[in-house]
């Protein structure tokens, strides 16, 4: 229903209602206007008569449980390789390549080395759990205010916006053991020497190790978002006392 709609049925309800019953009718349907304009992305309110420190520690909480899941999902075999959300492709500059090797019947080259890279940053999410808890320690109480009035990925995009320079410091090195490990390096050359001569003149130089890292934080953060956003809209999500009386409030 659009706007104009919504306004009409105002003055028709206006016209029909007593006074009393009018003010009640357009301050309701005005509410009804409020949650078109914001999309629904509004959070859940959170419960009222909250301590400020059950509403910092819940958050803190909240972020912490997101992250250890996120990790656990996406540490294990076929983590990323198996989940689509998150599932790390060749990069651009590598589809002409791929494209080459699938015509000439090299399907399985192209497939392997994709499932190098993934297995590579599963290998390594599992290393940055401490650089994510340290980023939840550094929080402020105006950072706790902030996520628990934001939308429902306040906390992530905190998380995002305070660490990710850290992150991707502290986790291209475990990136580079793990991709050496995997054999990624190794699957390339394979890659690319099939390819034929060409394809190193379409593609020049390569990053990567930084690639996968990339790919694998915003998968990480992904997952993240995606345990925050349950905690604060699914019961079932709240597994703690605290949490409950954080987000039970609607």
């Amino acid at each position: 229903m659009n706007r104009r709609k919504v306004l009409g049925l105002i003055v028709v309800g206006s016209l029909f209602a007593s006074r009393s019953a009018k003010a009640d009718f357009t301050s309701d349907m005005l509410k009804r206007l409020e949650g078109l304009g914001s999309g629904g992305s509004q959070s859940p309110s959170v419960a009222s008569g909250l301590t400020q420190g059950e509403m910092d520690q819940g958050i803190r909480n909240a972020l912490s449980k997101g992250v250890e899941v996120a990790v656990e999902q996406l540490g294990q075999k076929g983590g990323y390789l198996n989940d689509p959300q998150v599932r790390i492709p060749l990069p651009g500059y590598l589809q002409k390549v791929e494209g080459v090797l699938r015509s000439l019947g090299q399907d399985g080259l192209a497939d392997e080395f994709v499932g190098t890279m993934n297995h590579a940053a599963e290998q390594a999410v599992p290393e940055a759990t401490d650089v994510f808890f340290a980023a939840i320690k550094r929080m402020s109480l105006d950072d706790v205010r902030g996520i628990v009035e934001g939308p429902n990925d306040a906390a992530t995009a905190y998380l995002r916006r305070s660490s990710s320079e850290e992150l991707t410091t502290r986790f291209r090195p475990i990136v580079e053991s793990a991709t050496d490990k995997a054999g990624v390096t190794v699957a390339y050359k394979q890659m690319m020497d099939r390819a034929g001569p060409m394809a190193q003149m379409v593609v020049g130089d390569t990053d990567l190790d930084g690639y996968v890292t990339d790919k694998a934080l915003d998968g990480l953060f992904i997952k993240v978002a995606e345990q925050e956003r349950l905690i604060r809209t699914e019961p079932y999500a709240r597994t703690t006392d605290l949490l409950k009386k954080v987000f039970g409030g609607q």
